[in-house]
């Protein structure tokens, strides 16, 4: 009984931490709008598939509308109406993805120009040295 309760007493084992030393790390400052631009993320993937998939509607229902004979004049309405909202949507989430896969990009350049080229000197740095 007393095994067992110095065996419940006892800390439990710490893991073996590893560390890998870097060699440098270079720290970015990042403002508050710039944060919450990266925050929202980029919805470009999402208008990127919309537009595939809607490109591919368009383009099937084209191929149909081109190979068939269509004899209802209601299923042939709704056939040019889903090709034309096809290509429609292809080309506005297109145009979406476009602008807005260039917005993060923008923003993460913008932050890392501020780091100066390697081998010159800021301002704080100039002041400690002195």
């Amino acid at each position: 009984m007393s095994d067992l309760n110095s065996c419940r007493n006892s800390e439990p084992l710490e893991p073996a931490i590893q560390r890998a030393r870097l060699d440098k790390l270079s720290i970015f400052e990042v403002s508050e709008s710039e944060l919450e631009t990266l925050e929202r993320g980029s919805p470009d993937t999402l208008f990127l598939n919309l537009a595939i998939f809607s490109l591919s509607v368009a383009i099937s229902f084209s191929i149909a509308l081109g190979t068939t004979t269509i004899n209802s004049d209601r299923v042939y309405i709704a056939f040019v109406c889903s090709t034309m909202i096809g290509y429609i949507a292809a080309t506005t989430f297109s145009f979406l993805w476009y602008f807005s896969h260039k917005s993060v990009k923008s923003v993460v350049k913008q932050i890392r120009s501020r780091m100066p080229p390697e081998g010159v000197l800021t301002t704080t740095e100039v002041n400690d040295d002195a």
